[in-house]
């Protein structure tokens, strides 16, 4: 199969500690987690449909060199292919309902909360951030729309080399969210807020917090009522602790130099506590259909999701470099917290070993999910190997509207 190796937008591409939210508390233990429906492989096809997708995923688990790929494939709900190929650890298959870590899919989550709460009147997307969280610099520039499709301006603290080199010497560490915001020295901006757009994960750190404080309720808790439950993901769970419930599929990576076991590296730096998410694939595969139809929002919330009025953006300021903000257009652009590729609403989280995708195209009520691990010859210079993947099935599954 002929293949565009053209890369997705981008997604993972002043301590203020006086704030009860950058003092960086934790939340209460995670209530136990919910079991949920079992997650188990197609039966193996011998021809057809499912067929197809599974030589897909053999070929491209071998050309790229990955450990484990886990992925589904669902059509209107109807299952085209469920299974896993490779190990988990030595001597122990992967299995589609082993959990793993899905970082950015709690974004997209969070947006559609802030989408819910602006069909409820709760809120305006052009609503000033000081009105719940004044203490932040710029939070009367800066609006809830801007956080929520990244063009506050802030700078991604993921990228500051000063962080990097302390999360690669600690990846056991433990990150507050005054710890994660000194990085990204939220007073000194990339630009005038809302007039550019340059992906940072501290948007949706503070994301986080303002619908906290906009429902008086703890995120994890938001997520459960507003998201996991409407959605049925009963096999998805927040983690304020390095633990994933079991069973889990298992990371490994060489990226500190030395090949080794990556699992239970501290995700607390990735996003918003409460929205450090860990899905089996089938719960994976839910949240692409739920959110990528907008099933918990109104038409007009839905419409903005996919396009909340932030085409075109891009242009290279002075303290922006073009590798930094990134141009957008009307087929593949940043919507509110996902991301539009030629129709298709994406989410690809990666972290330490592990990477995933989630992608629906709502004119085929077309489901892909695919979560893959690292060998130790696996390119580690490549964003997330879960794209390429998902390109290919979507040449195969929608080859008049494939992802490029």
């Amino acid at each position: 199969m002929t293949r565009k190796r053209t890369a997705l937008l981008c997604a993972a591409t002043v301590l203020l500690s006086s704030t009860p939210f950058l003092a960086g508390t934790v939340g209460s233990a995670d209530a136990a987690p919910r079991r949920g429906p079992d997650c188990v492989a197609s039966p193996t096809p011998a021809r057809g449909q499912g067929r197809a997708i599974e030589e897909v995923i053999r070929k491209d688990r071998r050309e790229l060199k990955l450990r484990a790929v886990v992925a589904r494939v669902t059509e209107h709900g109807r299952d085209l292919w469920t299974g896993a190929i490779g190990p988990s650890m030595t001597s122990v298959p992967a299995r589609p309902d082993m959990r793993f870590r899905t970082g950015s899919v709690g974004i997209a989550f969070m947006g559609t909360i802030l989408l819910q709460l602006v069909d409820e009147h709760r809120v305006r997307l052009d609503d000033p951030l000081s009105r719940w969280m004044p203490e932040i610099p710029h939070s009367r520039e800066i609006t809830l729309r801007m956080l929520a499709t990244t063009t506050s301006g802030f700078r991604d603290y993921v990228t500051d080399p000063r962080f990097l080199a302390v999360l690669e010497a600690k990846p056991f560490k433990h990150w507050t969210p005054a710890e994660l915001l000194h990085y990204a020295n939220p007073r000194v901006l990339l630009y005038k807020p809302g007039t550019n757009f340059s992906y940072s994960h501290a948007n949706f750190l503070l994301l986080g917090e303002a619908l906290e404080r906009i429902t008086h309720t703890r995120l994890d808790h938001l997520l459960e009522q507003r998201i996991y439950r409407p959605l049925g993901l009963r096999a998805t769970s927040n983690s304020y602790t390095p633990d994933i419930p079991r069973p889990v599929l298992h990371a490994f990576t060489a990226e500190r130099g030395e090949y080794e076991e990556s699992t239970f590296w501290n995700p607390s730096w990735t996003t918003a506590p409460g929205a450090v998410i860990n899905q089996n694939i089938c719960d994976l595969a839910r949240s692409g259909a739920g959110i990528g139809s907008g099933q918990t929002l109104s038409k007009k919330g839905y419409k903005t999701l996919l396009d909340p009025g932030t085409i075109g953006l891009g242009t290279p300021t002075k303290r922006c470099p073009a590798t930094v903000c990134l141009p957008q257009t009307e087929e593949n652009h940043f919507g509110v917290s996902v991301l539009v590729v030629n129709g298709w609403v994406i989410q690809n989280p990666s972290f330490s070993g592990y990477a995933a995708v989630m992608a629906y195209l709502p004119r085929k009520h077309l489901s892909i999910a695919v979560s893959v691990t690292n060998s130790p010859t696996t390119d580690l210079n490549a964003q997330n190997l879960g794209n390429n993947i998902v390109q290919d099935l979507s040449h195969l599954l929608a080859p008049e509207q494939p992802i490029n």
